[in-house]
């Protein structure tokens, strides 16, 4: 009778050691997976313009850095050069509650400011590339209490940047004659460069602005603009403007067969890089779209995962020459975006 029992006691033993084991087995299982379980995050991408040649490589950075996490998926929200339909996505992504972090890359920032604000409050963590998110076009620092990272040029810089370098295109000319590009008139970041630009030359007696016009950040705009100045203008020494006004403008100098005028230029797309290693263009002023976008997401990425933020950083800060391209240094630059 006590060996039947013994053999009881051993086989409901056993069974409980199979069972606790098992059910052991299954916690552990169920406790690793939590535990290593990835948590997925969904980012909007607000861009101001998928099809803009200067935007594309900064999306492409962006999305780049989040693919190779493997747990980030981007959702590209394209304004079309539109702040009213910028401001509309926004506040899209802000009400679907699906989205854990917001990347603004703003046409004009001062009325994306409330949306982000709004976003903030809710958690989301919100990064800001490329254009000032605020009013202070003179800094690169962050506006925006709660910001997860600010990565921008700021537009008075290259004003400033681009009237040195007009005044040392005009070399002994007296007086010289400078025509300005500007692009979408009155607008920002456009009215902040032409304000400090402005002031730049206003320094040089010898140097005037004898034509303004828009030239949209497109070269057949910038050509037909720069055709008619010079004929009502051909004593013109130099022509400032964005990448694709430059191009524009020498596609009209090639035209005219004219040598002497001289273009300053910003952006340091790979186009302008090359035209200012071969001397058809004087210098250029370097912006880093890729860097932008590569920078932007790491930020966004960080905040999401640890609650952190990164602050404010300058893409250019490092550049050679403070980031102006001439003929001397262009081979130390290399271009971010086509032109």
């Amino acid at each position: 009778m006590l060996k039947n029992r013994f053999r009881i006691f051993t086989i409901l033993t056993a069974g409980l050691m199979v069972m606790t084991s098992v059910g052991f087995g299954v916690m552990s299982s169920a406790q690793a997976a939590t535990k290593h379980k990835v948590k997925t995050y969904n980012v909007a991408y607000l861009s101001y313009g998928v099809a803009n040649s200067y935007d594309a490589p900064m999306l492409a950075a962006a999305k780049a850095v989040a693919a190779a996490t493997g747990h980030v998926n981007v959702q590209v929200f394209d304004s079309q050069s539109t702040d009213t339909l910028q401001v509309s996505d926004l506040q899209q992504v802000i009400s679907s509650g699906k989205f854990q972090g917001i990347i603004t890359q703003p046409i004009y920032g001062p009325v994306l400011v409330p949306g982000v604000k709004a976003a903030i409050k809710k958690g989301i963590k919100v990064v800001n590339i490329d254009q000032i998110l605020g009013t202070n076009y003179s800094s690169d620092q962050i506006e925006v209490h709660g910001l997860s990272g600010n990565v921008v040029f700021f537009p008075a810089k290259i004003g400033s940047q681009l009237a040195a370098e007009a005044i040392s295109a005009c070399g002994s000319a007296n007086p010289c004659q400078i025509a300005l590009v500007h692009n979408y008139i009155g607008d920002e970041p456009d009215a902040e460069i032409t304000s400090t630009f402005d002031a730049g030359i206003a320094k040089d007696a010898n140097a005037s602005i004898v034509a303004n016009g828009d030239g949209l950040y497109t070269p057949s705009v910038a050509l037909t603009f720069i055709a008619d100045q010079l004929v009502a203008h051909p004593n013109l020494n130099v022509i400032v403007g964005a990448d694709q006004d430059c191009e524009g403008a020498q596609s009209a100098l090639t035209s005219a067969k004219n040598t002497s005028v001289k273009l300053v230029c910003y952006g340091a797309s790979a186009t302008g890089i090359a035209a200012v290693k071969s001397g058809a263009w004087f210098a250029d002023v370097a912006q880093l779209p890729a860097t932008e976008g590569t920078l932007g997401m790491i930020a966004l990425i960080k905040a999401m995962k640890t609650g952190k933020g990164s602050g404010s950083q300058n893409p250019v800060a490092k550049l050679p020459n403070n980031g102006i391209v001439t003929q001397a240094n262009a081979s130390k630059f290399n271009g971010e975006w086509p032109g």
